[in-house]
């Protein structure tokens, strides 16, 4: 087990996107071009990494983990924050979302981890509040989401357990976020390359507000021939016969679609239909980058704003509560953050992502930096 810091300096051999000279947009990025950019957020991350050889289910090989975010510092349970959700494609599960969808608040950490690990780590964050002594309603419905990572790994072994999600609760940071094979995208795949989590950010001028963006990815999804990076059409120019797809290798299931989870965070005083909205965006940045919302993909995107305090319920007579709210003609430019970001975050998990073998020892192969750079500079797309 690792519960990774996020002050881990970057895998050798890696690196996000700007380090190759890629600039997604226009728009420029927070200090550490991640979901932390937004004051108050940490994030935190378990990585399972064990075994080797052809699968043994409740053995291994092990290939997943945990992600963590924190919306706010405080008790998010006392002091919830506005937050809403679009589904592209519900072939895929986040839980919490009818409360959510009921009452507009988002009441506790979120949580991304593999498909059949969702239940446990529901239970770990309840388990984690009650063990802490930390204040809380009544009730609790946490948001956990998922993607698939059987492919890898003994994704019917169970290996995901409370310990894992305390760890990356404890762990959960500011500043940089670790990115690529860590945490709840260990063993994931994104076009056919190894992906994982990803994060970017946005941070508008003062003249629009100087509000923050940040976008977290699990990407887990899309065909190899749909990828674009920046307009470019990188999985057309390192197609499969050049860099193998892990699900081209049988046994696979005949579907390819996967999934993407995308986390969307602001500082900027949002209303929750204002959250949908924003969470509706990134959709648009994923289509950027080839996601098409595929038949057996669950592409699920939260948005919470940390623009309000005091929002827990009024009890008696006549009390209110006072909030702030953008006003909608203002809202664009947040729509362009969110686009751009997300595009970005997914570059950053393919491009942070190392190479992964996995269960039966199949290989996921990361996206070749080299190769991504001379295809990007082919195109006149690389910075220097």
């Amino acid at each position: 087990m690792n519960a990774a810091s996020n002050r881990s300096p970057a895998t050798p051999g890696r690196a996000r996107a700007r380090d190759l000279g890629i600039r997604i947009g226009r728009l420029a990025p927070g200090p550490w071009n991640a979901i932390t950019d937004v004051p108050g957020i940490r994030v935190g991350h378990t990585t399972l990494i064990s075994g080797d050889g052809p699968l043994v289910v409740g053995t291994g090989p092990v290939r997943t983990g945990v992600t963590v975010i924190l919306p706010r510092e405080g008790n998010i349970a006392t002091e919830p924050v506005f937050a809403g959700f679009h589904v592209l494609n519900g072939n895929g599960e986040m839980t919490g979302l009818l409360w959510i969808e009921e009452s507009g608040l988002l009441t506790t950490p979120v949580a991304i981890t593999n498909t059949h690990s969702v239940g446990v780590v529901r239970d770990a964050i309840i388990g984690y509040g009650v063990t802490r002594g930390i204040e809380g309603p009544r009730f609790s419905l946490p948001v956990v989401a998922e993607t698939y990572d059987g492919l890898l790994s003994d994704i019917n072994g169970m290996h995901v357990r409370s310990e894992h999600v305390f760890a990356a609760l404890d762990g959960a940071a500011s500043g940089p976020v670790r990115e690529g094979c860590v945490g709840g995208g260990t063993g994931m795949i994104c076009h056919g390359f190894k992906g994982g989590i990803g994060t970017a950010s946005r941070a508008l001028a003062a003249e629009e507000g100087g509000w923050i963006v940040g976008v977290l990815v699990q990407a887990n999804y899309g065909s190899r021939a749909l990828l674009r990076v920046d307009g470019v059409p990188v999985g057309r120019e390192i197609p499969e016969s050049e860099v193998p797809s892990p699900w081209a290798v049988p046994p696979s299931p005949p579907a390819r679609g996967g999934s993407i989870i995308i986390v969307v965070a602001t500082n900027a005083p949002l209303l929750p239909t204002q959250c949908r909205r924003l969470a509706q965006r990134a959709t648009i940045g994923l289509a950027r980058i080839g996601g098409i919302g595929a038949n057996s993909s669950g592409d699920i995107f939260l948005a919470f704003s940390t623009g309000n305090r005091s929002l827990e319920a009024a009890l008696g007579s006549g009390m209110t509560r006072s909030v702030q709210m953008l006003p909608n003609e203002a809202m664009t430019s947040l729509f362009e953050a969110v686009a751009e970001a997300t595009e970005e975050a997914i570059v950053n998990a393919l491009c942070t992502a190392t190479t992964m073998t996995g269960a039966g020892g199949r290989v996921a192969h990361a996206i070749p930096l080299d190769r991504l750079r001379d295809v990007m500079r082919y195109y006149r797309r690389v910075q220097q």
